[in-house]
């Protein structure tokens, strides 16, 4: 499978190893969703000052500016529920950058909540980030997806029909 590995697959892997599989075979959740009509809406009109999305590879950073000559990039969500994807997304921008010869630091941002979380890629988080995307490519490589298990993230899950309809 050709698919490259992008922020969003590594937001879903913290969250869903089958939400990987299906997302990799294009297969989209419903798009009506409330959480990602929100997520959107927020994300085009939260921090209109700073520059947005920034295309790097097959991934898209959602905010990028420069602050006392250092480059920052921000990961724009509606709420802290996700924290531990988010921040997992957000380093696998940073260890791209970082590929690319640049270094930057990251912010999770959550307009609703105005919180504004700092991001760091040390040697730690780059080894986490390098292992899931492996992991990532294995999964993208399976015939079948794996199967549904059932999580805090279900309820609202715009691929909930996948698994428990």
């Amino acid at each position: 499978m050709g698919i490259e590995v992008n922020g969003t697959l590594i937001q879903q892997y913290y969250i869903c190893k089958r939400e990987v599989w299906l997302t990799s075979r294009q297969l989209s959740g419903d798009q009506e969703n409330e959480n990602l009509t929100m997520g959107r809406i927020i994300g085009e009109f939260a921090y209109k000052r700073d520059n947005k999305e920034l295309d790097i590879g097959g991934s898209k950073i959602d905010l990028i500016r420069t602050e006392n000559g250092n480059v920052v990039i921000g990961e724009i969500k509606k709420s802290s529920r996700f924290l531990e994807s988010a921040s997992k997304q957000l380093l696998f921008y940073l260890l791209q950058l970082k590929e690319m010869g640049i270094k930057a630091r990251g912010e999770l941002m959550i307009p609703e909540e105005k919180k504004k979380i700092p991001v760091e890629l040390d040697s730690q988080n780059e080894r986490d980030i390098i292992a899931a995307i492996k992991d990532i490519k294995a999964i993208i490589a399976r015939d079948t997806p794996p199967g549904p298990e059932r999580n805090k993230y279900c309820r609202n899950c715009a691929y909930r029909d996948f698994c428990w309809a």
